[in-house]
């Protein structure tokens, strides 16, 4: 997938954790197999290419096709899994992969789970009595400095997602022109219970700009926010001061 995944794992039976760890490695390499736009024998390559139908590919796929369309469907086309007119569906597989991969090491036994996939954060439990799992969100402004920590204190499983600029550039499209979206934003960070939608939705209001995006965000139940514009001013969902800390 182009990034780089870890593994934060707290408590559990050794041998059982060490064997689902395995397990959940080997599934992130075959979903870099499955999905990868940069792999010509991807089945997602295959698939665009005619060579493939969603049923004959494996089931992954249209699993994440269908959450992609939901995607698409909660933030009125904002996300999309399409790419210069072309299927991608690489907005969600990332963010699904890495919880994915959590669930699976927290279904062996594990007391607490982290799993960063390329900066996006998937916690499960905690890592230990009275200690909850803590993200720093960069600021994109700030090289090496943290606009915020996010505190996982009282959820038993939070997401935390950045879509922005500052790490690669204008990598993010607006789906109504196809072309890189042109915006006020740096970074939009959002939370949520679930990774795959944390990202999703970072991706959509980063598009949809600092006004339309705050507001967007606000809508959703169970999800809070930080947005910071190229101006240097920070916007929040109104309950993202509880998990501050």
């Amino acid at each position: 997938m182009g990034t780089v995944f870890s593994f934060d794992v707290r408590g559990g039976e050794p041998e059982a954790v060490r064997a689902a760890l395995r397990e959940a490695v080997a599934g992130l390499h075959r979903v870099d197999e499955v999905f990868s736009t940069y792999r010509a024998d991807s089945e997602v390559s295959r698939l665009v290419r005619g060579e493939l139908t969603v049923a004959q590919c494996d089931p992954l796929v249209a699993e994440v096709l269908a959450l992609g369309a939901e995607a698409e469907r909660t933030s009125d086309g904002w996300f999309s899994l399409r790419y210069q007119g072309r299927l991608d569906p690489t907005g969600v597989v990332k963010g699904w992969a890495a919880e994915r991969a959590a669930r699976l090491v927290a279904s062996a036994g594990a007391g607490g789970v982290s799993v960063n996939g390329g900066g996006d954060v998937q916690l499960l439990g905690s890592p230990g009595a009275d200690r909850p799992w803590r993200v720093g969100v960069s600021d994109p402004l700030r090289p090496g400095g943290l606009a915020a920590v996010v505190s996982a204190a009282g959820a038993p499983e939070l997401a935390v997602a950045t879509s922005g600029t500052a790490e690669r550039g204008d990598h993010i499209v607006d789906p109504r022109t196809g072309r890189a979206a042109v915006t006020d934003l740096l970074s939009v960070t959002v939370v949520a219970p679930r990774l795959v939608w944390a990202d999703c939705w970072a991706t959509a209001a980063f598009a949809m700009g600092a006004r339309e995006g705050l507001a967007w965000l606000e809508s959703l139940p169970g999800v809070e926010a930080l947005l910071i514009t190229a101006g240097d001013e920070v916007r929040c969902t109104g309950g993202l001061g509880a998990r501050l800390g």
